[in-house]
């Protein structure tokens, strides 16, 4: 019998679908996960941030539009969407 009969192939693109598919829902939750934990960090850095500019001398209104560019820098799919568009 040939080593490189139909059963024995390892490189079968339906078999590596098949494997691919059943790891599936772990990364999701991996990912998921993952990004909700940088979102909330993201979010207490902008709180930290506009506290220090605060503690510092800067007005509250100002400290606010800057925290607030500070935080959409971490909206992942909005600067996705930027680097789409040009």
């Amino acid at each position: 019998m040939n080593s490189t009969s139909e059963e024995t192939r390892n490189d079968d693109p339906i078999k590596w679908f098949g494997m691919a598919i059943a790891y599936l829902p772990s990364l999701l939750i991996k990912s998921g996960a993952s990004f909700l934990r940088f979102k909330r960090q993201a979010k207490k850095a902008g709180k930290v941030f506009r506290k220090e500019l605060i503690d510092q001398g800067m007005d509250k209104k100002m400290a606010a539009e800057l925290t607030q560019e500070y935080v959409q820098a971490s909206e992942l799919f909005k600067t996705l969407m930027q680097f789409r568009q040009t």
